[in-house]
């Protein structure tokens, strides 16, 4: 049986001047999460959110809230992130010397706990903590910058992380960030992909977010 394909807009494109009115427009148009893309201008260039705007998001959305953490030391962090709301928290295995600790803190303050690879990351530096985690984010993208295109040399390794996630017997879901859009989403899924996460193609869709998020599920189950 396949995975439900979910659909996960990124508030790191929409206009923070109505962002409680742009979450609940993907909302109503059948978003499964909201993304939120947490950088810290050491592990990728780029500054972005932090605890408060999750908090923020939580108020205004029942959704699941799928939080991106592309910083250093993760580990000290973990606790407020899920103090303010987050249902996921995805960590770098780049990021931290001590990857399964962080995994076990990620759970233990009753958070679902994800894993990301860079793209030049390959798939089988994943392989010993699959047991542990309930999602993988692989990066069709170099983090960091929304609005990038998407890497499609990225390909093949989605079908490795996949093959590794069916060899544990696990649900284990499989994410991907960057570049997604009605041309490459079902590119992702016939690779093994099953969460989408779209930036700009939604948010900074001239039709409109809700217009866009419907196409976009369109073409993912087409």
């Amino acid at each position: 049986m396949s995975p439900t394909i979910r659909l996960a807009p990124s508030i790191l494109a929409a206009d923070f001047t109505r962002l409680g009115e742009q979450i609940a427009e993907v909302e109503a148009a059948g978003a499964d999460y909201i993304h939120i893309d947490v950088m810290d201008g050491r592990f990728v260039p780029n500054i972005t959110m932090g605890p408060f705007i999750v908090e923020a998001v939580r108020r205004v959305t029942a959704l699941p809230l799928d939080v991106h953490l592309m910083i250093v030391e993760p580990e000290k962090h973990i606790q407020a992130f899920a103090d303010a709301g987050a249902s996921f928290l995805s960590v770098h295995v780049e990021a931290t010397q001590h990857l399964h600790r962080v995994v076990q803190q990620i759970r233990q303050a009753g958070v679902r706990p994800s894993v990301v690879l860079n793209p030049h990351t390959p798939a089988v530096a994943i392989k010993e903590i699959l047991p542990f985690v309930d999602m993988v984010l692989a990066m069709t993208v170099n983090p960091g910058f929304g609005g990038q295109s998407f890497i499609p040399e990225t390909l093949p390794k989605l079908r490795e992380i996949r093959d590794l996630i069916q060899a544990t017997g696990r649900a284990i879901d499989l994410e991907v960030d960057g570049g997604i859009d009605e041309r490459t989403a079902p590119l992702v899924i016939a690779h093994g992909a099953n969460v989408l996460v779209a930036g700009t193609s939604v948010f900074g869709a001239p039709e409109g977010s809700t217009a866009a998020l419907h196409a976009l599920r369109a073409a993912a189950l087409a």
